[in-house]
């Protein structure tokens, strides 16, 4: 059969079929360990992301635009968190609009109970199968691609170190 002329062995197809199909496979490793500690792997992420950042809070905006989730999004997985004692919420002082979302002792003891296996499946089956070369080459072309596609992904981490750097106003 001829074609229009499409060249369906372009290696764009192929590296971001691979990409793609190396990103589910990694989740759907992961799921099955996310769901012994009963969190959903939007949780696990939106737990760590607080676990890192500065104070161990992000603006709801700032959250949503480190995570797979759109405003309206975090602002229901942030809610059910809450409810459930993970994380809560938090009025931002200098702008009423805004809010923060801050892990929990009981988010973070939550986010300890898991991390162990986690960090041993992405061992086993991410990072333990590359050289270290090899990683170090991922995640500079991981970070370019994010900062092109997603500038939003590290948003509110500086505002965040700059702020507790400050003086207090209290």
């Amino acid at each position: 059969m001829d074609g229009v002329g499409t060249n369906f062995d372009d290696p764009r197809f192929t590296a971001y079929g691979l990409f793609a199909e190396a990103f589910t496979g990694l989740t759907n490793r992961f799921a099955a360990q996310f769901e012994q500690h009963r969190l959903s792997s939007v949780e696990f992420e939106v737990l760590l992301r607080l676990a890192r950042s500065p104070q161990h809070r992000l603006r709801m905006t700032d959250l949503a635009g480190q995570t797979s989730l759109s405003t309206s999004g975090v602002t229901r997985v942030v809610d059910r968190m809450d409810r459930e004692g993970l994380i809560r919420r938090e009025a931002c002082p200098s702008d009423r609009r805004s809010s923060y979302a801050v892990i929990t002792p009981a988010g973070v003891q939550r986010l300890e109970e898991v991390i162990p296996g986690h960090l041993e499946l992405m061992q086993q089956w991410f990072i333990g199968q590359l050289s270290p070369e090899q990683l170090d080459q991922l995640l500079d072309a991981l970070r370019t691609i994010r900062d092109a596609v997603n500038p939003c992904a590290t948003a509110g981490s500086a505002e965040l170190s700059q702020e507790s750097a400050a003086p207090s106003r209290s």
